[in-house]
């Protein structure tokens, strides 16, 4: 009986410990790597088995395997929690604390708040109007609205958490207030940038971790989990798009289909790109003492870009994937030194490349060609297919050249990639 009982306890540990990994932001593979390396500084054999919607443990004892389940859904992104879990299991193996003290530490971890709802919000603000800067604005009354807009959508975004927990009701409501401000900002001729200032405050709620991690997961072989994640992202997505078209149409105001970026100097577009990532370091609940950290390499990655683009001639696609190329390279290492989750590291490095004007312009394209139906003008029909089909290039440009130098390192030196002790 005590066999069993300590069996038990093994795998209630194991399965908190996976369970926080998962659920806020660590790849699948380091959720493997972790708790294995805990299973055994415990004595077991383990197996986990990964879902959308839930988490299996299983350990092996006397009395033959024991399962536990529990829901669980990859959907959130707290980097406090992973690097906080990860230092409780390297403490576990060092022999520094007893499963008891580690159990309890892992139910404080739970508890423990996210970013408080003022960092949320000023960095939210400042956020968006970084990524305004970048793409061409150039005006304080239009950078003053973004901030404004995005701040009082991150106050929405917490208030919904509060009382709601769909997954898509935060995003939705985000984006429309984003777009009612924005068809306000029109009617009363506040700024010359409409697209940027309902735009802006939309882009900081694409949800890069789950791409980043639905694609690691499908590279690796595990379709079923990797499809999930996707598939959760793309619907968050198309919910900015309907909440920012409808608060948009409530006003009489469309998103103009066809637009081109002013080009800005090199040192506002760096010091954007910076501020752009220290904002999603802070949605991410980072640590303070890290933020400087992907903050410096988001720079560099931004200035790469920049210059290939601006003096080098190369399409957005092509300085994207060098620009991403340059941050996995750096980011895969120092995730595993830092011990943060790969895919909100990364995100957060290169959040100023996404590119959510092109899918929001297409997607007011798209609403725009319904009416007409097949009178549409030719000219709206090709705006349409090359904003997507450039919004879908530059994503699968940052999501290579994230994910291949992960996979590459992760080849060449184990230990770093995360690859060591890693079972599906």
């Amino acid at each position: 009986m005590e066999s069993v009982d300590a069996q038990g306890r093994s795998s209630r540990l194991l399965l908190e410990c996976a369970e926080l990994l998962f659920s806020n932001g660590e790849t699948t593979e380091r959720t493997h790597e972790a708790t294995s390396r805990m299973a055994r500084a415990l004595g077991v054999e383990v197996r986990l088995f990964l879902r959308w919607d839930e988490l299996s443990v299983g350990t092996e004892g006397r009395a033959g395997w024991h399962y536990e389940t529990i829901a669980a859904r990859p959907a959130g992104v707290d980097m406090a929690k992973v690097t906080a879990t990860v230092n409780l299991v390297d403490k576990l193996c060092d022999g520094l604390l007893l499963p008891i003290q580690v159990l309890a530490a892992l139910e404080a971890i739970r508890r423990s708040p996210p970013a408080s709802i003022t960092r949320f919000a000023i960095m939210a603000a400042a956020g968006a109007a970084a990524l305004g800067v970048i793409f061409g604005a150039a005006h304080a009354s239009s950078l003053l609205l973004i901030a404004l807009s995005a701040g009082a959508g991150a106050c929405v975004r917490r208030g919904l958490a509060s009382v709601s927990h769909n997954l898509f009701v935060q995003p939705f409501c985000a984006s429309l207030l984003a777009g009612v401000i924005g068809a306000i900002v029109v009617h009363l001729q506040l700024s010359s940038s409409l697209r940027l200032v309902a735009v802006c405050p939309c882009m900081v709620l694409v949800p890069g971790p789950h791409l980043l991690n639905g694609a690691l997961d499908l590279v690796r072989g595990r379709i079923g989990l990797g499809i999930s994640r996707i598939a959760y992202a793309c619907l968050i997505i198309v919910m900015i798009c309907a909440g920012l078209l409808f608060g948009l149409s409530a006003g009489g105001v469309a998103l103009p289909v066809s637009g081109s970026s002013s080009a800005v100097p090199l040192g506002y577009d760096v010091i954007a790109a910076g501020i752009a990532v220290a904002a999603y370091g802070s949605f991410f609940n980072m640590p303070w003492s890290t933020l400087p950290i992907p903050t410096a390499v988001g720079m560099l990655a931004h200035a790469a870009r920049w210059t290939v683009i601006t003096l080098g001639g190369a399409s957005a696609e092509q300085g994207a994937l060098i620009a991403c190329l340059i941050a996995g390279i750096i980011i895969t290492p120092l995730a595993d030194r830092l011990k943060l989750p790969f895919a909100a590291f990364a995100f957060a490095s290169v959040v100023s490349l996404i590119p959510g004007i092109f899918v929001f312009r297409m997607a007011s394209g798209a609403v725009q060609l319904v009416a007409p139906g097949t009178n549409a003008s030719p000219e709206l029909l090709l705006a349409t297919i090359t904003d997507g089909t450039t919004a879908a290039l530059i994503m699968l440009a940052m999501a290579f050249g994230l994910i291949f130098p992960k996979l590459l390192i992760g080849r060449l030196y184990p230990r770093i990639g995360g690859t060591r002790d890693a079972k599906s």
